[in-house]
């Protein structure tokens, strides 16, 4: 139903179909709330960080010396009718030879615990219809987790914007300093950073989510990413790569080309 809510609910053709699913959700959190049917978790860093080119460099220290994880960006490709600068991650964490100590946070965040067993009873009883209800409630809990712990950065934890103030409808618009893109989305499209973030935070041990070979999450109501505080920082997308991109980003992250492609393909401006 592509409409978006509340509208969704007044609406001639869809509303009696939204306003009974929307009960049925709200049953089904209440019910999960109330028997403690699922359990949140997370855990987040920050680090010593700076760019190098279209990478952002973490460190063990604030000495700055040794590199504990690189994380391999990408730079927009496609022509700007606008004029607008051609952006990449990197952009926004300080060039390692600016003289600048900038900082980089990675999370990891889940509303998923407990799912798997919660599933497979719901299966057994053939409750079909709440076995899916939940999935869906756990990945919006997850998104809704994921905001919370988002705020909990900026205003306590990092503290960057301590006075910020915004309702709900200026969040949803991204109206406040800093971002917290994630591999696999538009502004990093290569989901197997996401094998880096879990290395450096340990969160299979911290928290219990596991990653599968091809990088999905495990329980799927989790998400991973990075915390940038850069007033200027912005959400993007890469868009199409180039060939030469793609060789250039192989190189930085020392991985063969096929395997690059693999993690790109469908951001890819050309065909293989």
């Amino acid at each position: 139903m592509k409409k978006k809510y509340p509208e969704i609910l007044n609406d001639p053709k869809l509303g009696t179909q939204a306003k009974q699913l929307f009960a049925d959700a709200k049953t089904t959190l209440k019910k999960t709330i109330n028997n403690n049917l699922l359990r949140a978790d997370a855990v987040i860093g920050f680090f010593p960080a700076n760019s190098n080119g279209n990478d952002i460099e973490i460190y063990e220290d604030e000495n700055r010396n040794k590199i504990v994880k690189t994380f391999s960006m990408l730079r927009q490709q496609e022509l700007h009718k606008d004029g607008a600068p051609y952006v990449c991650l990197s952009d926004f964490i300080a060039p390692k030879d600016s003289g600048i100590k900038d900082y980089l946070g990675l999370f990891s965040v889940t509303a998923g615990l407990g799912i798997d067993k919660l599933s497979e009873t719901l299966r057994k009883d053939n409750n079909d219809f709440e076995d899916i209800m939940i999935k869906a409630l756990a990945d919006r809990l997850a998104e809704a987790f994921t905001e919370l712990m988002h705020k909990k950065v900026r205003k306590e934890l990092w503290g960057y914007a301590p006075n910020e103030s915004l309702e709900n409808k200026d969040i949803f618009l991204t109206k406040y300093q800093g971002i917290r893109p994630a591999p696999g989305y538009l502004a990093c499209p290569d989901n197997s950073q996401i094998a880096d973030i879990f290395e450096v935070l340990k969160t299979e041990r911290s928290i219990g989510v596991k990653l599968s070979e091809n990088y999905m999450m495990y329980p799927t109501a989790s998400v991973s990413g990075f915390y940038m505080a850069n007033p200027e920082s912005t959400y993007f997308s890469v868009g199409k790569i180039s060939k030469e991109q793609v060789l250039d980003y192989a190189k930085r992250k020392k991985i063969e080309i096929p395997e690059a492609e693999k993690w790109l393909d469908h951001h890819l401006g050309y065909k293989k």
